[in-house]
């Protein structure tokens, strides 16, 4: 069994920071991707960054303020969020893609999410 725990969500003013943690943990072979996404109240989700072993991917709206990063070794990713705006209020899910170590199986697991409110 493999789980998504993330962290670090809060409370903070317009324009402060905060730094997410994802950690995946379990039977693990390999995971390939690890991603952030949002979802705000009313809306659906969205993908805010995905961090691959090529490379990084960002939505338009947190271009240029937020930076994913990855620890392999320890199968976490970070989401630094700068100049949080108060459109980046929202619940925000990691996701773990890869490959289980006890059976090879597909891992495509969600996190149970972290708030952020961005609120003066």
């Amino acid at each position: 069994q493999v789980q998504v725990v993330e962290s670090g969500g809060g409370l903070v003013q317009p324009g402060g920071s905060l730094r997410l943690s994802c950690t995946a943990s379990g039977s693990i072979l390999s995971i390939n991707a690890m991603g952030w996404y949002r979802q705000a109240p009313g809306k659906q989700r969205e993908m805010v960054s995905i961090i691959t072993n090529a490379g990084s991917t960002y939505a338009d709206s947190v271009k240029g303020r937020f930076t994913i990063s990855r620890d392999n070794g320890k199968n976490t990713a970070y989401l630094q969020m700068n100049n949080l705006k108060r459109e980046d209020t929202a619940v925000y899910y990691c996701n773990a893609d890869g490959f289980r170590k006890i059976d090879y199986e597909k891992i495509d697991n969600w996190g149970q999410g972290t708030h952020v409110t961005v609120a003066s």
